[in-house]
């Protein structure tokens, strides 16, 4: 008999700024959240004009990837893929709050790579595979396929030797990376974490720009490189061609998981922990806040907040549900989630 992981049970508080159930219903989207640190994907959501926030337990949440009909979730030895279900949703309780209802059903055994960012491209799924310091496509022969790694890294051995962690991806092709460190020994990327950091293009292995602080979550948009320059505190972009580095907004905390949509980017924020020590950041230790915060990528100015002041320290993704405004989600261990099971057959068999 197979059981699920532990359950962490503790007291989560949050505020959040007035505003962010209104903007979140004027975007028409929901907001995804993972956190390791307590092992749950936060479903972020408003419902009559009131913010509403669902925890559903995935061991080790990490990455989060969404395309229409699926979520996927990196967690601490699988990925998990929940489906739409539409027509569950419509008979949910209470009737009509629901315009999703994603449900577990498949996974494939990874064991630990330590998945970070994940995303499909063409027909495979490809995580970050930071262990192996590689991208790498899910096979059902094998536990990954590796397809990618930087030039400077010259094996494929389980000993996070650069910290790859973030992926960007351009109509279904990858894009961009981004590692804490060109190094090429086990964990060398540690020594170097202040300052080492580096934004990597995909195929040719060329850097970008290099002297970061905990570089994460590159994207693409309107031809510049945003991504999260979490050492430092800060939303930036870097021209492709010259890595030159603009400042978008200051954040106020370490930042991981960068979603756009809307002109608005929605980005997750964590305290810092002790190994962090010597990282620029580090220094605002007793200010920097876990939680949400939506940028205005027009004005660079904060425009939303969601804030955990109790229980949850470190966030990892973000991602939003374009046009689902109140979803329901069952996770894996569906009863310790909502209480109670759910199936779903073929239409012409259930009858």
């Amino acid at each position: 008999m197979t059981s699920g992981p532990s359950i962490d049970y503790r007291d989560i508080r949050c505020s959040h700024s007035e505003n962010l159930p209104a903007l979140l219903t004027e975007l028409r989207l929901s907001v995804l959240i993972s956190t390791y640190q307590t092992g749950h994907l936060v479903v972020v959501a408003a419902r009559q004009g009131r913010l509403v926030l669902t925890f559903h337990q995935f061991e080790r949440a990490m990455g989060i990837v969404v395309k229409p009909g699926t979520i996927g979730i990196c967690t601490s030895k699988e990925v998990w893929f929940a489906r739409n279900a539409p027509d569950i949703a419509a008979k949910l309780e209470p009737r009509g709050d629901y315009d999703a209802c994603f449900l577990a059903r498949t996974s494939h055994f990874t064991g630990d790579i330590r998945a970070h960012e994940a995303a499909w491209v063409g027909r495979e799924f490809w995580v970050v595979n930071t262990l192996f310091s590689c991208l790498a496509a899910l096979d059902p022969c094998y536990s990954f396929a590796p397809r990618w790694r930087p030039p400077f890294v010259s094996a494929l051995v389980p000993e996070d030797r650069c910290h790859l962690n973030g992926l960007a991806v351009v109509d279904g092709v990858p894009r961009y990376v981004t590692a804490l460190g060109e190094t090429d020994s086990a964990e060398g990327w540690r020594a170097v974490k202040a300052t080492g950091g580096c934004l990597i293009e995909i195929p040719s292995g060329r850097i970008v720009a290099r002297g970061l602080a905990l570089p994460h979550s590159p994207r693409v948009s309107e031809g510049q490189v945003l991504f999260l320059h979490s050492g430092l505190g800060r939303l930036d972009t870097a021209d492709p061609a010259t890595g030159q580095i603009n400042t978008i907004a200051p954040l106020p905390g370490v930042a991981r998981g960068l979603a756009l949509h809307g002109g608005f980017a929605f980005i997750g924020l964590s305290k810092a922990r002790p190994t962090l020590a010597g990282v620029p950041i580090v220094t605002q230790r007793e200010q920097l806040k876990c939680g949400l915060v939506v940028v205005d990528l027009r004005t660079g100015e904060l425009a939303a907040h969601l804030e955990f002041r109790m229980g949850v320290e470190e966030i990892f993704d973000v991602q939003v549900l374009p046009g689902i405004l109140f979803p329901y989600v069952s996770g894996p261990w569906a009863e310790r989630d909502t209480g109670q099971p759910l199936w779903t057959v073929p239409p012409a068999l259930g009858r």
